[in-house]
């Protein structure tokens, strides 16, 4: 689905840009996919395995995420570079459909300026504007206390543990864990 562009400013006076992904974004995604993999370990990939994402993937990426009725993604631009973006996907059969996904990363250098929770502001308008979502969900790995705080101030709280759910590289598990937001 098409979001409308949002303009709001960072802490720091910048001004940043949330707005659904559009062709001229491709290139910009794949370095900040490389980027955003290589600053934290809490990102499901490393930098190397990003070579799977090219610019026609993203092309029909973003196609198929404006187009469709039950998902969203949003980029967030700063000074015109994508510096983060987030998604949301709302769960189809009607057993499930109250049940909405989403997801969230930000280049490191952007981190405390209130992009996350611009986004999760947004990520949440629209899930309430969906008839059928009752609850968003959201996993995050073991040590991201950060994400974990912003996720605790949107409404979220942890309802389980996938453990040993990461192996990094260095042979260390780390648990994942589940939260959840009632609507």
């Amino acid at each position: 689905m098409l979001i409308k562009d949002i303009h709001f400013q960072l802490k720091d006076g910048r001004e940043a840009l949330l707005r659904s992904p559009r062709e001229e974004d491709i290139e910009g995604t794949l370095a900040y996919l490389v980027q955003s993999a290589g600053e934290t370990e809490f990102i499901l990939r490393y930098p190397e395995e990003c070579g799977k994402y090219t610019h026609e993937g993203e092309k029909a990426l973003f196609a198929q995420k404006n187009a469709a009725d039950n998902e969203a993604m949003l980029m967030c631009l700063v000074d015109g570079k994508v510096v983060g973006n987030c998604e949301i996907t709302f769960r189809k059969t009607m057993k499930t459909r109250h049940r909405a996904s989403v997801a969230i990363a930000l280049l490191k250098d952007y981190w405390n300026q209130g992009i996350g929770t611009r986004m999760f502001e947004e990520l949440i308008c629209i899930a309430k504007a969906n008839p059928y979502a009752e609850q968003i969900e959201l996993e995050f790995v073991e040590g991201n206390t950060r994400a974990r705080h912003l996720y605790e101030k949107m409404g979220f709280r942890i309802t389980g543990v996938v453990p040993n759910a990461i192996r990094l590289r260095d042979g260390t598990f780390l648990n994942e864990y589940t939260m959840i937001k009632t609507l």
